[in-house]
């Protein structure tokens, strides 16, 4: 498959304060498209030509680190944009996800806790997730464009935590950008959407 940049699901001024225009335009338009570029150059002439973007970034992690690293934050980022929304976070789930989450996770506020911590602590560039493993819902976090793919795990939230997420409207504040998306930019229902196939 070719890799194409897929167009934002808001405006880019729609996130307001928690997520700024310029940050957008720069996450978006500047540092996604590199990954679609550079992922495309590096797929031709390679086994995952013509694969889907699971089946690439599963079978290129461990073999091929410029079509990973690639293919892994495409894919990363495709989600990333649909797990925002404006007027987004909030206490109220989807009633099956809120009953899982108290279920595995001991409730949302300690969800809340661990899934901003793991993106705290996630020393350097990553991403914290919300992942389904074994029929379980986990919190996790990787390094760079790695995501639960290739730990055989399904991603159902994930936040950046790379810079370029957040260095425009935060700085170095990352537990501030980190309050800011589950507070009040989470999708749930398209968090659901994920669960619900997983």
């Amino acid at each position: 498959m070719t890799f194409t940049l897929p167009p934002l699901p808001y405006a880019y001024d729609a996130l307001g304060q928690f997520m700024s225009k310029e940050t957008l335009e720069f996450h978006h338009d500047k540092h996604h498209q590199a990954y679609v570029t550079n992922g495309n150059n590096a797929l031709k002439g390679t086994e995952w030509e013509g694969k889907s973007l699971e089946e690439i970034v599963k079978g290129s992690f461990g073999k091929n680190p410029a079509v990973f690293n690639n293919a892994g934050q495409h894919y990363n980022h495709i989600h990333f944009w649909s797990w925002m929304k404006p007027n987004g976070g909030g206490t109220k789930l989807p009633g099956k996800l809120q009953k899982k989450i108290d279920e595995d996770l001991g409730g949302f506020e300690k969800f809340k806790t661990d899934f901003q911590a793991a993106g705290v602590g996630q020393f350097g560039s990553g991403w914290a997730w919300l992942q389904v493993k074994n029929g379980k819902l986990e919190i996790a976090k990787t390094p760079n464009g790695e995501n639960p793919l290739v730990h055989g795990a399904t991603p159902i939230l994930g936040v950046d935590v790379w810079e370029h997420s957040y260095y425009i409207d935060y700085r170095n504040r990352r537990p501030d950008y980190l309050k800011a998306f589950v507070e009040n930019l989470v999708n749930w229902e398209y968090v659901e959407s994920l669960f619900d196939k997983a």
